[in-house]
C-alpha cells in the first residue's frame, strides 16, 4: 500500500467513526444500553464510571483488528483511524467536556467552545429520552439545540 492510501484509510475511518460514535450514542447508549450509560449522566465518584466499559469494549475490538491487520494490512490501518477517533474522543469529551483526568480548561471561543456546550446541553435533559447533540467532535449550533430543547419541555 502507498503512504496516502494508508493516510486515506486512517483519516476515512475518523470520519466513519464520528458517524458510527453518533448512532451508537443515540441508539444504543439512550437505548438498550443505557444501563451501563446512565453512569455517564449522573454525578460520578472516582476517577472511573460504567460508562467506561464501553472504551474498554471498542478497545477489545480495535486490539482484535490490529492482529488481523498482521494477515491484511488494510485492516492495521482501519484499526489505526479507530484508535486516532479514540484518542480525540478521550481528550474532547473525557477531558476537555467532563474534565476528567485533572484537565480543567473550559474554551472561551471558538469550535471547542461549541463542542462544550453542545455535549452540556446533551447533559441538560435528565434521562435516556429526549436528549439533543449526540456526535462527539461535530457540534450542532447551541442556539439551535436550545430551541430544540425548549420546544420539547412545551410539549
Amino acid at each position: 500500500m502507498t503512504w496516502y492510501e494508508k493516510l486515506l484509510i486512517v483519516l476515512a475511518m475518523v470520519l466513519f467513526m464520528e458517524v458510527f460514535a453518533w448512532a451508537t450514542h443515540k441508539y444504543v447508549m439512550h437505548g438498550w444500553g443505557w444501563g451501563w450509560h446512565r453512569s455517564h449522566h449522573e454525578p460520578r465518584e472516582g476517577a472511573f464510571e460504567r460508562n467506561d466499559l464501553y472504551a474498554a469494549t471498542f478497545a477489545v475490538i480495535v486490539i482484535a483488528l490490529f492482529a488481523l491487520g498482521t494477515v491484511w494490512e488494510p485492516v492495521w490501518w482501519v484499526a489505526l483511524g479507530i484508535t486516532v477517533y479514540g484518542a480525540i474522543y478521550a481528550f474532547v469529551h473525557d477531558m476537555l467536556v467532563h474534565q476528567r483526568f485533572g484537565l480543567r480548561w473550559v474554551p472561551r471561543r471558538g469550535y471547542f467552545k461549541r463542542l462544550h456546550q453542545a455535549h452540556r446541553l446533551h447533559h441538560a435533559v435528565k434521562g435516556k429520552e429526549g436528549g439533543v447533540s449526540f456526535g462527539f467532535l461535530f457540534a450542532p449550533d447551541p442556539v439551535r439545540l436550545k430551541r430544540r430543547l425548549a420546544e420539547r419541555a412545551e410539549r
